[in-house]
């Protein structure tokens, strides 16, 4: 017995892996290891040999069982200061950059007009993208033969060959917006309709779709006072100048009077500046809610009156932000991107400014 614990207690000190370890225990205590080997001779001795050597036994195997547990958990220990050597991390370092994206300026100019108008009390109305023909123009006061009605202008959906209904058509503008709010509202109303809308046009200042926002008040006693204030003091919240209008006669079927609005404007030095010099710019359209849109919400243009706009999101986007060319904002250019994208923390603070 003390030949094996020479044996077994010096060769397990002197491993060098767990692999080593894991052999010794096998050739030791293992079925057919040395110390059971000589547990099943104990059953040829006389009683009085097993009582002096069944226990010396049992504790030549406990005393090697705890050598194997005690060198296990120093080579794991070793292990692990290896690992602590060679794997080592300096967390002071700043951490490796990620690249981020970045909000479209289509989306953050209209979260900077959305905030603008809901200060003045304005809510968000929104439509559907495919129209029927109705809300798109009867309701609206075009009549069949206005040009915008025409397949050189409108995308209309496909009807199958004796469907003699009217098209479905991708809208025009997001105006049926509000004929719907109109209806589910009824008036006093104050709503702008931002969205998509679709024309056949493409050039540097025209897409096939593009943004846009309309804006619909209704009331008792609203005139067109009441419409210059309202987008004077949006152009002076969404440019952070004060900016001077000037309102040009005009005609769009769904407002009467109807008025184009320009804003002041110079260009020094190819540059164009907002609210400045003696030139002007047009905008948007505007006027007078037409009796007959009225009555297509289901408001009585005896009792009510109101006016309304149309704002395009992508060209005011443009020249706040000094960019040239409109198809560029949907050419998903990458450079383009980052370089007029804003960071998704640059969130509209404009409430509270008019």
């Amino acid at each position: 017995m003390e030949e094996l614990r020479a044996k077994y207690i010096e060769a397990i000190s002197q491993a060098a892996d767990e692999a080593t370890l894991e052999v010794l225990r096998v050739q030791a205590v293992g079925k057919k290891g040395e110390v059971s080997l000589a547990m099943r001779e104990l059953g040829r001795m006389t009683p009085e040999e097993r009582q002096i050597a069944g226990p010396r036994l049992n504790a030549l195997k406990d005393e090697i069982n705890s050598a194997l547990a005690a060198k296990k958990e120093a080579l794991a220990d070793a292990a692990l200061d290896e690992r602590l050597r060679t794997e080592w991390l300096d967390v002071t370092l700043p951490g490796r950059r990620r690249p981020a994206g970045t909000v479209h300026p289509v989306s953050q100019v209209t979260e900077e007009i959305t905030a603008i108008f809901a200060d003045m009390g304005f809510s968000v109305a929104e439509g559907p993208q495919i129209e029927t023909d109705w809300y798109n123009f009867d309701a609206l006061n075009i009549p069949p033969e206005h040009p915008t009605r025409t397949e050189m202008d409108t995308f209309y959906m496909h009807r199958e060959p004796g469907d003699n209904r009217p098209p479905h058509v991708l809208r025009t503008h997001t105006s049926p917006v509000q004929i719907r709010a109109m209806q589910a509202q009824g008036a006093p109303i104050r709503v702008i309709a931002p969205g998509r809308v679709y024309r056949a046009d493409y050039d540097q200042t025209h897409t096939p779709m593009f943004h846009q926002l309309e804006g619909l008040a209704v009331d008792r006693d609203l005139s067109m006072a009441n419409l210059k204030w309202c987008l004077e003091e949006f152009f002076a919240a969404f440019f952070g100048v004060a900016v001077k209008t000037r309102f040009r006669a005009s005609h769009f079927p769904f407002t009467e009077p109807s008025a184009e609005v320009d804003i002041q404007c110079s260009w020094e030095g190819g540059q164009l500046r907002i609210g400045e010099g003696d030139g002007w710019m047009e905008v948007l359209g505007s006027g007078m809610v037409h009796p007959k849109v009225l009555q297509a919400g289901d408001i009585d243009p005896d009792q009510w009156q109101g006016f309304a706009f149309g704002i395009g999101i992508d060209r005011i986007a443009m020249l706040k932000y000094g960019m040239p060319d409109l198809r560029a904002f949907f050419d998903s250019d990458l450079r383009w991107l980052r370089h007029f994208g804003f960071s998704a923390l640059q969130v509209p603070t404009l409430q509270g400014g008019i």
